[in-house]
């Protein structure tokens, strides 16, 4: 059988080159926007977060940016915690809303379809994370075709 003779990683080791960048950073030009959307369950995978990180990053360079949360996707906006509101129950458990938190106090703006808060999940507004802006489930597609309009980078975040 071969022999391993290679030393084993440890903490503080560099497994790839973190430092290249292959392309220019991109920065929005003066009022360009970008809206992202999730139709994704908090928890149910990685993409709900991973979009949470990408709205913020578009928002940090330079675009007006705006985070529309409908259907399952009114799942990130709302308060948890426990045993109370606010509690981290295991490390990670509050990573939405801080992250959402972090996007509005940067200048980041939140809407949340009224029908999937009550109709679906059987919350009402004041279930929602501070800050986050009720909508009637009739904007939800105004919203959309208004950044259309706009020209805006849309980044649409789905799963099923």
């Amino acid at each position: 059988m071969p022999t391993v003779t290679a030393t084993a990683h440890k903490p503080g080791d560099f497994l790839v080159d973190y430092e290249e960048k292959v392309f220019e950073d991109v920065k929005a030009a003066p009022g360009e926007k970008a809206l992202v959307t999730f139709h994704t369950v908090a928890f149910e995978g990685s993409i709900g977060f991973v979009n949470l990180l990408q709205a913020t990053r578009l928002l940090r360079k330079g675009f007006e940016t705006a985070i529309l949360l409908y259907g399952p996707g009114v799942t990130l906006g709302v308060q948890r915690g426990f045993p109370k509101l606010g509690d981290e129950a295991f490390p990670g458990h509050q990573n939405f809303n801080k992250q959402i938190a972090k996007f509005m106090e940067e200048g980041g703006k939140v809407y949340a379809c009224r029908f999937a808060l009550q109709a679906l999940y059987g919350h009402g507004e004041g279930s929602l994370i501070e800050g986050i802006r009720p909508i009637s489930p009739l904007d939800v597609l105004d919203l959309v075709l208004l950044h259309r309009k706009d020209g805006a980078f849309i980044l649409d975040t789905w799963t099923l």
